[in-house]
């Protein structure tokens, strides 16, 4: 509410107290609550600031890098549209960015939507401070998730540490996840002549080859999210409950990498997927709601994991379960390049890890196979199976990265029982019956 007040009195300013919205992986102008707020105040400074070296360990990878690039030409585009562009910086250090643009631009507010990764925390915990200790008035959203998991706890007040008591709490909550917000009509833009874009590179000469290949498969960018959303809805979604374990062919949503960089909201495909929900309980379509069921808990275990991640910060690098610490992994690089190149000799999960390195993307089905051999056939230790995915994939998502693999290694609470074992000539005839 503050910040409403706030957007009044530096609108009747006359010069300057324009709002900074800093945007991450929150790339679409629909249903985005920091760039709301910041159009409501007044006049908006868009900004992207690219700090990979602040990842540390989790320095994006080369599909999710193709990515960015192309969602952020495609956002910038359409930020023109309505008024603006997209000043983007390269920088080491975030926060002293946002400082520096403040002072350039004249800034009396900073927007942005909150991200529950461990490094995130901290780095928006710091840009809160050093923000608000100069004047400026920082206000953050949610517009990542259909709740803060600060809102969704047991009857005691505590964390839930099993994932169906979680969801189901969470689809029985008091009040609806917020309806999507509509995208603006029109930003007007701040004054940034003095605050000139960096130009970013996302890619390097020996990358471009295999770069090429992806866009054959794949359109980023927020439009393009909302095609995948419609297609996936009227089509798809309501063989989800018998088709999505078919890993030979389109069956799934494809959402995911869109989801990831914030193309599009949670909101918008829970809200969206739940009208369809009420049009098949009305025809009595019972396969049709299943599959919303089904599909629904897809996005809660999304959910989840960064419920996961922001009661347990350290989830990316050791096991919630202690008794693990200890388990004697095989160290052996040899094993883990033949896992990497697809030759362990097991036909499924080699088409798989093959599949990985050639497109970026794994159906849900084959991620669950190579990384259960992985984890149980060959003892290594998850964090490198984690950490492969994470530069291999262009969906490549820490929250969700540390869950799946948590989960397969029998790390989590209520994940498989660590001597389960997905035999992959069995689930190569159930999931991939003809070889495809």
């Amino acid at each position: 509410m503050s910040g409403g007040g706030g957007g009044g009195g530096g609108g009747g300013g006359g010069g300057g107290g324009c709002s900074i919205v800093w945007f991450r992986r929150d790339l679409r102008v629909e249903d985005n609550p920091a760039l709301a707020a910041g159009v409501r105040a007044g006049a908006v400074v868009a900004v992207f600031i690219w700090a990979p070296e602040e990842e540390g360990h989790y320095y994006p990878g080369r599909v999710s890098r193709w990515w960015l690039k192309h969602s952020l030409a495609l956002f910038d585009s359409s930020l023109r549209n309505l008024g603006t562009s997209l000043i983007t910086k390269r920088s080491t250090d975030t926060v002293s960015t946002l400082l520096e643009i403040v002072k350039s631009t004249g800034a009396t507010q900073l927007f942005f939507n909150h991200f529950y990764d461990p490094l995130s925390l901290v780095r928006d915990q710091r840009a809160k401070e050093v923000l608000t200790a100069r004047g400026i008035a920082v206000r953050s959203f949610n517009a990542d998730l259909l709740y803060e998991p600060w809102e969704v706890h047991d009857d005691q007040g505590h964390p839930f540490t099993i994932f169906e008591s979680f969801w189901e709490r969470c689809l029985s909550m008091p009040y609806d996840p917020e309806a999507p917000l509509l995208p603006p009509k029109r930003i007007t833009s701040g004054d940034a002549s003095r605050c000139p874009s960096d130009t970013l590179i996302f890619e390097d000469e020996l990358e471009k080859g295999s770069n090429a290949l992806l866009a054959r498969a794949w359109s980023p960018g927020w439009s393009n999210a909302d095609k995948a959303l419609t297609t996936f809805i009227n089509g798809p979604l309501i063989e989800y409950s018998k088709n999505r374990r078919k890993a030979d062919s389109a069956t799934t949503s494809f959402l995911s990498p869109h989801l990831h960089f914030g193309e599009v909201s949670v909101r918008k495909v829970f809200h969206l997927v739940r009208i369809k929900q009420v049009l098949w309980a009305n025809e009595g379509n019972k396969a049709g709601e299943e599959s919303v069921n089904l599909f629904l808990k897809s996005i809660g275990l999304r959910e989840y994991s960064r419920y996961m991640s922001f009661n347990h910060p350290y989830s990316h690098e050791r096991p919630l379960l202690g008794h693990l610490k200890f388990f004697p992994w095989v160290v052996d690089e040899g094993y883990f390049k033949a896992w990497r190149q697809g030759r362990t000799g097991y036909p499924l999960v080699d088409a798989g890890m093959r599949e990985l390195w050639a497109t970026g993307w794994l159906h849900d089905r084959i991620r669950v196979v190579v990384s259960s051999f992985f984890v149980k056939v060959l003892q290594l230790p998850w964090q490198w199976g984690m950490k492969y995915f994470w530069d291999t994939l262009l969906d490549a998502d820490l929250e969700s990265d540390a869950l799946g693999w948590q989960y397969i290694s029998g790390t989590l609470p209520d994940s498989r029982e660590f001597d389960r074992i997905d035999n992959p000539q069995f689930e190569g005839y159930k999931f991939d019956p003809n070889g495809e």
